[in-house]
């Protein structure tokens, strides 16, 4: 059956309530937008065709649908005449089966929901089925009005009476209909209304009318049936879906120490074992591999973290995290950094397409950026990869097993050979081969009673005085301390 379905996805409206210049089912909920967690959800049902109604901010709805669904077939409603005008322009004259018909603004409805409404649908034989909740405060919402023989007709709110206002049961904005059935019955619609549009819920009422079986599937979870209207809905039904994902993945074995503070991504992966800390967010394709520790504090986005990992208080994007390394705190990973496995990169170290070898260290203070840097190495604090010469960005390659001193500066393009060391304050300007040591400063040079001449009077002053006075005579500085 699923080659005769088609999906029809209603994405025109402005949504004025947003106050926003983008259009409202381009805003997002943890790692889609409204209107991709609705084409997320109709997936499963193998639909021949999936059209999507644009309208308000149509090129940039068709450019987005263009990167998360490049089978979905735009289709333009110049004027918002109504959702019945607006299934009508979209309804292919060849259509056949059964038409699925959902609003762009539905973001928690499931996959399962879905496909349970379209095969009641199908093996009941119904003209039309509708997704149908109970819902503690309808206003907005439209209501089921029945009937002795069931289902008569959907009221919009606007148009219903006080006692039809008090109806509780509303329209979940997800219809199954019979494809030649629903294109006899759209050009029978009338403006006859409070908004003078076309109204897709008057289909049902002409559809009873004429005689025809149509039914209705209800969903236990009045969440699926919560649209986006404004900001204040939208962050609403953000937390309500941050809930459900960490159930879901606490359920499949991973630990979340404070799933209030812990934002995922519908689009991020977790192995058992997993341990998240307060206050983490994971967004994009991240990847956390089995027992691996991520939090307090940390934001990744499309990071890959190996096995028995440990990332603290960091932030990152676009980064591989190998095996049993560890980061942070206070680390910044930015896009094309590689740490190999058990390495470390530590307190206060910012990284940017590097490429930093299995055991190596780079334990703080340091940015190491356009670098490659062998195994077992160990970088010292205050490090500073020296890549750009204000044109270009040229690269440092240090070996395997070298170990760097503390405040160096490497002026790229520069190599560091296995095994080499370079002393602390050193500015590599020149390759160092391998197993040599490079230092680049000169001899220390010390100038005696500096203090006392130049900084006379002072408390560093006095202080050299008296250690000075230790040093020479024993008993006259203890003379002076009784002063």
């Amino acid at each position: 059956m699923s080659e005769q379905r088609t999906v029809i996805v209603l994405a025109a409206g402005e949504g004025k309530r947003m106050k926003s210049a983008l259009p409202k089912v381009l805003h997002t909920m943890l790692g889609r937008s409204l209107v991709g967690h609705v084409l997320a959800a109709a997936e499963p049902l193998s639909a021949r065709r999936t059209l999507v109604v644009v309208g308000h901010g149509a090129e940039r709805v068709k450019a987005h649908l263009g990167e998360i669904a490049p089978d979905a077939s735009a289709v333009l409603q110049a004027e918002q005449n109504g959702t019945g005008h607006a299934v009508r322009i979209a309804l292919p004259d060849e259509a056949a089966g059964t038409v699925l018909v959902l609003n762009g603004d539905l973001p928690l409805v499931r996959s399962e929901t879905l496909v349970a409404l379209v095969e009641q649908h199908e093996r009941d034989g119904n003209a039309a089925t509708l997704l149908t909740a109970e819902v503690a405060d309808p206003s907005g919402l439209g209501r089921i009005i029945t009937g002795e023989k069931g289902l008569e007709r959907i009221v919009e709110e606007r148009d219903a009476t006080p006692a039809e206002r008090a109806i509780t049961e509303i329209n979940a904005g997800a219809y199954a209909f019979d494809a030649g059935l629903l294109r006899d019955t759209l050009g029978r619609l009338s403006t006859d209304n409070d908004q003078g549009e076309e109204y897709l819920t008057d289909v049902l009422g002409l559809l009873v009318g004429a005689g025809h079986p149509v039914g209705t599937h209800h969903t236990d979870d009045p969440d699926e049936a919560l649209g986006v209207n404004d900001r204040a809905q939208l962050a609403k039904l953000r937390a309500i879906l941050r809930d459900r994902i960490n159930t879901d993945w606490m359920r499949a074995g991973v630990s979340i120490n404070d799933p209030t503070t812990t934002w995922l991504d519908v689009t991020v992966t977790l192995d058992r074992d997993v341990v998240i800390e307060p206050n983490t967010q994971l967004r994009g394709t991240t990847a956390v591999g089995e027992a691996a520790l991520v939090g307090p504090d940390t934001t990744l986005t499309d990071v890959a973290v190996g096995q028995g990992a440990t990332v603290v208080r960091t932030h990152g994007s676009g980064a591989e995290i190998g095996a049993g390394a560890s980061v942070g705190p206070f680390a910044y990973l930015r896009p094309g950094t590689v740490l190999g496995a058990k390495g470390k990169i530590g307190t206060f170290v910012e990284t940017k397409n590097a490429d930093i070898g299995a055991g190596t260290k780079v334990p703080h203070l340091s940015y190491i950026g356009d670098a490659t840097i062998g195994e077992h190495t160990n970088i010292g604090a205050a490090s500073v990869t020296v890549n750009y010469d204000g044109v270009d960005k040229h690269r440092t390659v240090i070996g395997d097993y070298a170990r760097t001193g503390a405040d160096n500066m490497f002026v790229a393009p520069v190599e560091v050979g296995d095994g080499a060391y370079t002393g602390a304050g050193t500015v590599v300007r020149r390759d160092v081969p391998p197993g040599s040591l490079a230092v680049s400063n000169g001899p220390q040079r010390i100038f005696e009673g500096w203090t006392e001449s130049h900084r006379a009077g002072t408390p560093a002053a006095e202080a050299a005085r008296r250690a000075r006075m230790i040093a020479d005579t024993p008993e006259a500085a203890a003379d002076t301390a009784t002063e």
